[in-house]
């Protein structure tokens, strides 16, 4: 992030600009929703600047800008649309102290003006580094036919009723109470007026000062395989309500960055045969902040009902009184069959398929290795990188086929995400070229679809079986800030 989002305070700052034409006007029309005191130099002026300086809305010097005529201000525009006297004027307003925007020029300025959605006091800034305008607008758009154009009258008369709210304990029972507000008793109440509003504002406080203290309780959240846009809507609220997330190693910073800023994070990190939480560590933790009446999201990585000692802390739950619930997510194996193009049963060659793990809590796990064996089986095996040898043994020992495909994923649906494609008699030593570090997947029985699209990998086409490895594409840089003061 080179631009860092700020909402600057200009009531009654000054804010100058130099130029009379279309850019200075795209800026002014903006810069005049603000509180900030504007002066336009500008020796040949728009008729419609001319017009808003009759009224008072600005203040106008028809005439070029000179040294001098920036002392005190906070922000400047250069917008004469003419290189040469944005630099000389940008030149001056930075020797008196300004920051400076040459409008169209991102290297010569010192910020950015982001597009904006207004529902005053409700602000969305989208910036984009300059990088996409177009997208920029898209999302602009896409904002401004979401958000009610009450939102903002919404806004303004919560803003009032904010000392008021203060009776309520901090915390939860505050946000509880806006969040009452601001999506069933506001926008229920405004559709008969303000008055209607005052008075629903009124009745909420008093409801929401008789209420109890909502109990603890526990969301077991499974976070998919890492991919944020492949986490679910429930999954999502559950984030956003939790006062604490006691999280996996395996969940991502972009899925933790959907929290509550507020939110207490707590890293409970199982790494296979090294440093790890003791589990009933864990349960106690769950237990200790359930009965202290958090919201607990215990967000594990995939599907919480797969491989995640899901039992071991219900029971903890149970015994402790406590309430739950379990929101599933997707998990790994469907996560890399997608991404190879493959699904874990096909009509004609196989009817079932098995999730099985590498290993357990005494070591390597102990399978039905005859069965299998057997041609056309498919297995999705967790946690199989370092019992790859082991699992390859057993398997051509019970009489798997050397030929027999074996597809290995580390790092499923993740911009990072890379295949291995290979074959039961080749696994250990492709995958030790492979080098994979990131938590894998192995498809046993599957090799990846020919004629795979090549955007899911590099910009080659990769023969099969091989080792191939997806470059992570580049981002659009982007940010969007909101702000309610």
């Amino acid at each position: 992030m080179q631009h860092f989002p700020i909402f600057l305070d200009l009531a009654d700052q000054r804010v100058v600009l130099s130029g009379g034409g279309a850019a200075a006007l795209a800026k002014l029309r903006l810069l005049m929703k603000t509180e900030a005191r504007i002066t336009v130099f500008a020796p040949a002026p728009d008729s419609q600047i001319i017009a808003w300086a009759a009224t008072g809305a600005l203040t106008l010097e028809p005439r070029a800008l000179a040294k001098g005529d920036v002392l005190g201000t906070a922000l400047f525009y250069a917008a004469d649309e003419d290189a040469t006297e944005d630099a000389r004027t940008a030149g001056i307003a930075r020797a008196e102290g300004a920051l400076v925007n040459v409008v169209d020029n991102l290297q010569d300025s010192q910020f950015i003006t982001p597009a904006i959605v207004d529902r005053d006091p409700v602000t969305v800034a989208i910036g984009t580094e300059g990088a996409a305008p177009v997208l920029a607008r898209a999302i602009k758009a896409d904002l401004e036919e979401r958000l009610p154009a009450t939102l903002g009258t919404l806004a303004r008369i919560g803003k009032g009723f904010r000392k008021m709210v203060e009776s309520l304990p901090f915390g939860r029972a505050r946000r509880d109470f806006w969040q009452d507000y601001y999506f069933n008793a506001g926008p229920r109440a405004i559709t008969h007026g303000t008055e209607a509003v005052d008075q629903a504002l009124d009745d909420l406080l008093a409801r929401h000062m008789a209420r109890r203290e909502r109990p603890g309780h526990i969301s077991f959240v499974g976070a998919g395989p890492g991919d944020p846009d492949l986490l679910t809507l429930k999954a999502r609220k559950a984030l956003d309500a939790a006062d604490v997330v006691i999280h996996d190693r395996l969940v991502p910073q972009a899925i933790l960055e959907l929290a509550r800023r507020e939110a207490t994070m707590v890293d409970v990190g199982k790494t296979g045969f090294g440093p790890s939480a003791k589990q009933e560590d864990i349960n106690a933790l769950i237990v200790q902040h359930g009965l202290e009446g958090a919201q607990v999201v215990r967000l594990k990585g995939g599907d919480c009902t797969v491989f995640g000692r899901l039992d071991e802390e219900l029971d903890a739950v149970l015994e402790a009184g406590l309430s739950y619930d379990v929101v599933p997510g997707i998990t790994a194996a469907s996560a890399a069959v997608a991404g190879i193009g493959q699904s874990l049963t096909k009509r004609g060659r196989n009817a079932s398929a098995r999730i099985l793990t590498g290993h357990d809590m005494q070591g390597f796990a102990d399978h039905d290795w005859r069965s299998l064996a057997r041609p056309g089986e498919v297995a999705a095996i967790y946690m199989a990188k370092r019992a790859a040898h082991f699992l390859q043994g057993r398997l051509l020992m019970h009489g798997a086929t050397p030929d027999t495909p074996v597809t290995v994923v580390e790092n499923a649906s993740r911009p990072d995400q890379r295949v291995l494609g290979t074959t039961l008699d080749r696994l250990s030593t492709d995958l030790g070229e492979a080098g994979f570090d990131g938590p894998a997947l192995m498809l046993f029985g599957l090799a990846p679809r020919d004629g795979l699209p090549v955007t899911t990998f590099d910009q080659e086409a990769y023969p099969w079986p091989a080792a191939s490895h997806q470059k992570s594409s580049p981002q659009t840089p982007s940010s969007l800030a909101m702000s309610s003061t």
